[in-house]
């Protein structure tokens, strides 16, 4: 059974739906416990898991170990195993938590995110970096983006934190604010991407468009739409279909009683002017990555 943070996100239900697919064309069985992102609902889901004895419980992408505790813990008693997937970086330990994890690199993804500003501004990167702590993703970025901006002497950076819950009303005001209390800002990162919807507006209120370029991190498929009219200049890109396969091969070994998959060997595409036609006209999700990793995974677990 998959627990994701929320069923009403795209970005999650797409997941849902290539490990459901993928599952179904190995052969065994798999629920999603579809919710609206409320902690009790989880907690109903657990319970419900218990019950259908259950060989897993996946927890996707947000769904929060640390609120299900006593519930993973009779999860465990009853030679359940748990999992939280597509919630951490590879050097953040969940094993207090008790779940086993599947990571991804966020760690590189906030390198590459100032990487990209750094060269583009030739060395003389003066960065607003949009963040939202208290997920678990962020601090795993966050370290990434500090390591980067290290190695840059000439570079600056100011951290705007807003929560998921205050992004309608909130990146707004304050990207707007920054971009007039400094005009030589020249770069706006934001660690991910459905944030830039209120970027956008805030650069083209202050006429900040011919200095301020904006990069970011998921690859939704509107904001690759932003990369193809200009609005946005690079989005790295998670190709949803693959994570499916990666978190499934990762989930099956776990109950295989294979050691755990430290490195699922998910990917990250870099969208910009150059190919982000690639992914569809409107963009759609998990267009423009290729397809080779789906005859890779059959062949791997000797379906093909």
């Amino acid at each position: 059974m998959s627990i994701p943070v929320s069923s009403a996100n795209p970005f999650t239900k797409n997941i849902e739906d290539a490990m459901s697919a993928t599952a179904k064309r190995i052969g065994f069985k798999f629920i999603e416990w579809e919710n609206q992102g409320q902690p009790s609902q989880w907690l109903q889901g657990m319970d419900h898991a218990i019950s259908q004895k259950v060989n897993l419980i996946d927890l996707l992408a947000g769904t929060k170990p640390e609120v299900l505790g006593a519930k993973i813990d009779e999860a465990r008693q009853a030679g359940i195993t748990v999992v939280a997937s597509h919630l951490s970086g590879y050097e953040q330990d969940l094993s207090p938590l008790k779940v086993h994890s599947i990571p991804i690199d966020y760690f590189k993804a906030g390198q590459l995110l100032v990487d990209w500003a750094v060269v583009q501004t030739g060395g003389k990167l003066n960065a607003i970096v949009l963040t939202s702590e208290k997920i678990h993703s962020t601090i795993s970025m966050v370290n990434g983006i500090t390591t980067e901006f290290k190695k840059c002497p000439e570079c600056r950076w100011k951290e705007i934190n807003i929560p998921v819950v205050d992004w309608a009303t909130r990146i707004q005001p304050n990207v707007q604010s920054a971009l007039l209390a400094d005009p030589t800002i020249n770069y706006i990162i934001v660690i991910y991407d459905s944030m830039a919807q209120f970027v956008v507006p805030a650069v083209t209120i202050t006429g900040s468009q011919n200095r301020v370029r904006i990069d970011a991190f998921n690859g939704t498929p509107f904001v690759l739409g932003l990369v193809q009219q200009g609005q946005v200049e690079m989005d790295i890109g998670e190709n949803l279909d693959w994570i499916g396969h990666a978190i499934i091969d990762a989930e099956m070994r776990l109950i295989c009683g294979l050691p755990p998959v430290k490195d699922p060997k998910i990917p990250f595409y870099i969208f910009d002017k150059s190919n982000a036609h690639r992914a569809g006209n409107p963009p759609e999700l998990s267009k423009g990555y290729g397809d080779a990793y789906i005859d890779g995974y059959l062949k791997l677990w000797r379906l093909k």
